[in-house]
């Protein structure tokens, strides 16, 4: 009779929790608009400068990077594509040159669920899963460019398929998308900030009246009024029937309509009478959206983790990562598809859709061989949601925006053609779970990574194609064959080694610097005062007692990764997070 009780009392506890669940996920899905607002405050005008320069744009790898920096700028690639639908209904940019600009936004997209995924680094294990399931998403957009680009600087692939449809159906226009997302969160974001992203479209198309705008909204509802005014005229000559002249001395007077914009209503935002800068607020609003965001997330993870606890979480790992009795076990991976492109479609957001599944990956509710359909789903549901706002668009510019959305819906199709039908394809599974096991053993790699995919990489490509197509080649061309050389001596190293030079049979023979993180890590390990692992980093991340840095006696090198045992997929693997002993020379594991 007490065992039934309790068990009474700890479903009802349980359900209690399930109103501060979807008040979290509602400050979640919150603070990612915030995080997205405050980006466009801090970059929004350098996006539009980057838009300006047509001459760069005319080159394909300049317009891929061109689409990763305003998308990361902005952080919405709804924004970047709308930019460029702009620029091309306009007539300053071809669909052509349109297409690795959408390309590029494909891939900057991405890097919201990648910061999302940081967040869980506290713990090694849920650290791996997240990242791995959060980078999978890029992996994929990577894999998709480096064949479709090619493809598409070759044949003008998707520019033709696009325009097959639009010359073969009658395309008529048609109504927005529902927002069903922006009717839930518009009521407390409205209340932070209003952007008018009308400014930043305006730099990019030159139009430099607009340049000392502010993107912060003041004026919310404003209307036209036209009066007829008297105004001095040359002479009789520029008189008509309709606005006839009437002459008072030596002037002559004529009547003409005047229509002015009226401001009606001011906006209630918390910076609508600020004195400070778009990048002032912009900073500010970034740092407490992700004070927000972080702390929404953690208390998400906890929260779940108390909820999906024994029975509860096997059976809905059982229900999320099932697949159907053979000979269907095939179709629970395309049901995944339906599901991630129909929930991004009501939510109109793939930013908001992946982030908001990378907490269950972390957590272990959804395996990565699950998320990574979702997430391409979640890829063909963010182009609808586009390919109806370009069906919205005026009858004179609805050819080329629609043709521009086509192009985004085709190159997500041909990538989940390319990396998903055939299992030994699914490249960007075993890839997200490389890096997932490199952030787990090295966790400032993570961050490495996010600056460099995502930054550093994408502005050198443009610096160097600023200068030129012989700079970019000079630079491109010998960094490309040498990645080429190396994973393919990988490639042959691990299934066969006989076609190779003994001497390359390993990577040994290079200095440690040169195959491996070791020495970087034991640096970062020194700046850090922690006790990091000598080998194998076993002793990784363990805090140090003493001032200088640890060091691991051989004794630990007998940690090594291993299955967690509550897991039976292949990614849910942790590494050892057994305590450590450090004293003043040595660290071993207990």
């Amino acid at each position: 009779m007490r065992d039934r009780r309790w068990r009474i009392i700890s479903l009802i506890i349980s359900f209690s929790k399930v109103p501060v669940l979807f008040l979290l996920l509602y400050m979640f899905v919150c603070s990612l608009d915030v995080l997205s607002s405050a980006f466009q405050l801090a970059g929004g005008k350098v996006a539009g400068d980057i838009f300006k320069d047509n001459a760069v744009l005319s080159n394909p790898v300049a317009g891929l990077v061109v689409g990763i920096l305003v998308t990361v700028l902005v952080q919405s690639s709804s924004t970047s594509t709308s930019i460029v639908v702009s620029l091309v209904s306009s007539g300053l940019l071809d669909v052509n040159s349109a297409i690795p600009i959408i390309m590029g936004s494909n891939i900057g997209t991405s890097v919201t669920n990648t910061i999302v995924a940081l967040m869980q680094a506290g713990e090694r294990d849920e650290f791996r899963r997240a990242f791995a399931g959060a980078t999978v998403h890029d992996c994929f957009n990577w894999l998709s460019v480096l064949v479709l680009l090619p493809l598409e600087a070759a044949t003008g692939l998707l520019g033709r398929l696009a325009r097959a449809v639009v010359t073969s159906f009658h395309i008529q226009g048609g109504e927005d998308a529902p927002e069903l997302l922006k009717v839930i969160t518009e009521p407390f974001t409205r209340l932070i900030i209003q952007l008018d992203k009308s400014v930043i479209t305006a730099i990019a198309t030159g139009d430099e009246s607009m340049r000392n705008q502010s993107l912060i909204k003041v004026w919310c509802k404003s209307s036209l009024i036209t009066s007829s005014v008297n105004i001095s005229v040359d002479g009789p000559q520029n008189c008509t029937s309709l606005h006839p002249c009437w002459q008072e001395g030596n002037t002559v007077w004529t009547t003409q309509n005047l229509t002015l914009q009226a401001n009606i209503q001011k906006c209630s935002h918390l910076f609508v009478d600020s004195p400070m800068s778009n990048l002032a607020v912009g900073l500010l609003l970034l740092a407490a959206s992700l004070l927000m965001l972080c702390s929404c997330l953690v208390l998400l993870v906890k929260l779940l983790n108390s909820l999906l606890q024994g029975q509860v979480a096997m059976v809905i790992q059982k229900v999320v990562n099932t697949d159907f009795s053979y000979p269907f076990g095939w179709l629970a991976g395309y049901l995944a598809i339906l599901v991630g492109a129909g929930m991004t479609f009501l939510v109109q957001s793939s930013s908001v859709f992946t982030s908001a599944i990378t907490p269950l990956i972390g957590i272990g509710v959804i395996s990565i061989e699950r998320a990574y359909p979702l997430t391409l789903g979640s890829n063909i549901g963010t182009t609808t949601t586009a390919t109806l706002a370009a069906l919205a668009s005026p009858r004179e510019q609805l050819a080329p925006a629609f043709q521009v959305a086509l192009c985004h819906f085709f190159f997500n199709i041909l990538g989940i053609l390319l990396w998903y039908p055939v299992p030994a394809t699914r490249l960007p599974i075993r890839m997200a779970k490389a890096l997932g096991e490199k952030t787990a053993r090295y966790r400032w790699f993570a961050v490495f990574y996010l600056l460099a995919c995502f930054l550093l990489l994408p502005s050198l490509v443009f610096g160097l194609s600023v200068l030129g197509w012989r700079a970019l080649l000079g630079v491109g061309v010998p960094a490309g064959a040498a990645l080429l050389i190396v994973l393919a001596v990988n490639c042959l190293q691990s299934r066969r080694p006989d076609l190779l030079p003994k001497r390359l049979h390993s990577w040994d023979f290079l200095p440690l610097w040169a195959r491996s993180l070791q020495p970087l890590d034991g640096l970062i390990a020194a700046a850090t005062l922690k006790c990091h692992a000598c080998v194998n980093h076993a002793c990784d991340d363990d805090p140090c007692p003493s001032p200088s840095p640890a060091r691991c006696t051989p004794e630990s090198t007998a940690a090594q990764i291993k299955p967690h045992p509550g897991y039976d997929n292949a990614t849910l693997s942790y590494l050892d997070e057994s305590p450590a002993v450090c004293s003043q020379d040595k660290c071993v594991r207990l």
